[in-house]
């Protein structure tokens, strides 16, 4: 296991079940599945990650908010404020969105939601601590077992944003290099004797 990149903000996505409900005449509601655990998503060719079931055991208390497209400015709901919920099954993580029916950003998310226009989601966090597993096949999977999470999103295209998987790409890379090394040093060792 090795610590993450807790300073780097990473963001994933996943294809959801999202779901729109009018709970009571003035409650409407977006919710569904934000990250599904276990699940390996190939990044590149080669290289997977996987969200561990504890990945948010420690998070959840965290100031979070739920956005639209990861916009900052498109607040959607707040655990805070209790208009956001979001909890862990053996599935994964799931949240419960209250929006704001005098919010027209809101509203306009709930109808396109409702339509099946929009059903996917993202989210937003550091990596706390993780381990990479390099497989016999030449592979490698990193699985992610302790994240920071900032926020939640409803996305019109998720997908592993580019600098998530360029960073990967980076780490991978420094890591075929030390392999590498490691692997020159013990045949230079094997000569010497």
């Amino acid at each position: 296991m090795s610590k993450g990149r807790a300073n780097v903000v990473q963001f994933r996505s996943a294809t959801s079940d999202l779901k729109t409900r009018n709970e009571q005449e003035d409650e409407y509601v977006i919710e569904g599945y934000f990250a599904v655990f276990g699940q390996e998503t190939e990044l590149w060719r080669g290289a997977f990650e996987v969200i561990a079931p504890t990945a948010f055991d420690d998070t959840l208390s965290n100031d979070i908010r739920a956005l639209i497209n990861h916009d900052t400015a498109l607040v959607l709901g707040r655990n805070k404020a209790g208009t956001l919920e979001l909890k862990t099954d053996s599935r994964g993580l799931w949240g419960k969105i209250r929006l704001n029916t005098k919010d027209t950003d809101a509203m306009n998310l709930y109808e396109r939601v409702k339509r099946g226009d929009v059903d996917q989601c993202s989210f937003g966090f550091n990596i706390i601590d993780e381990s990479t597993e390099w497989r016999d096949d030449d592979t490698v999977k990193w699985t992610i077992n302790k994240a920071d999470l900032h926020e939640v999103s409803v996305v019109t295209f998720p997908a592993y944003e580019d600098t998530g998987v360029q960073a990967r790409h980076a780490q991978f890379e420094e890591m075929q290099e030390r392999k590498l090394e490691q692997r020159k040093l013990g045949l230079k060792a094997r000569l010497q004797k």
